[in-house]
């Protein structure tokens, strides 16, 4: 039976309003940015830091690959305030949250942290395309593809895709709601 709720969105998708929505509509918390302020909280590195690398990548870190493997640098390593170590603190976040309580978790390569469990949904939800959208869906795509090594559109990686333009958003909420009902998920 799902648990766990990830959500990827394309930017202007309503992927945000959709997660609060459907976690309200199943009782369960929400996390979007309080991720970050989580893992300022666990590793003692400063919240300003993980803003910084919120769901984008540097140009030079994308050449240097990354895919995600899991460990936390101690704060004696003198990386322990990179990208890499600050996205491996909002990864175990991910990870004991996902232990912890039923929850839907927004972005941060949720889905691919969590793909080894069988409670859990993914979700891609996206809508037609404008320029910033292109922009903003192509940082979240640099992001999501150098910690996974995968195609963040992909729906090879999701359990459900959601295409909202010209959709209600509490429409999307019960399709996603009946799926569950209807797969036993």
């Amino acid at each position: 039976m799902a648990r766990i709720f990830t959500i990827s969105r394309g930017f202007g998708s309503g992927g945000r309003t959709i997660g609060k929505m459907l976690s309200e509509k199943l009782g369960i918390k929400y996390y979007d940015n309080s991720l970050i302020k989580l893992a300022s909280e666990e590793s003692g590195i400063n919240e300003a830091f993980f803003g910084l690398v919120d769901e984008m990548v540097k140009k030079s870190f994308i050449k240097r690959g990354g895919k995600y493997k899991g460990g936390i640098l101690s704060p004696s390593n003198k990386e322990y305030t990179s990208d890499a170590n600050l996205f491996n603190f909002q990864a175990k976040i991910i990870k004991e949250l996902a232990e912890k309580e039923p929850c839907v978790i927004v972005g941060r390569c949720a889905d691919y942290i969590l793909r080894d469990r069988d409670d859990v949904v993914k979700l891609l939800i996206f809508c037609d395309r404008e320029k910033l959208i292109e922009r903003t869906d192509k940082m979240r795509s640099d992001y999501y593809r150098h910690y996974t090594e995968r195609e963040w559109t992909s729906p090879f990686n999701y359990d459900l895709c959601i295409n909202t333009s010209g959709m209600d958003f509490a429409v999307c909420v019960d399709v996603i709601t009946s799926y569950v009902k209807d797969t036993n998920k």
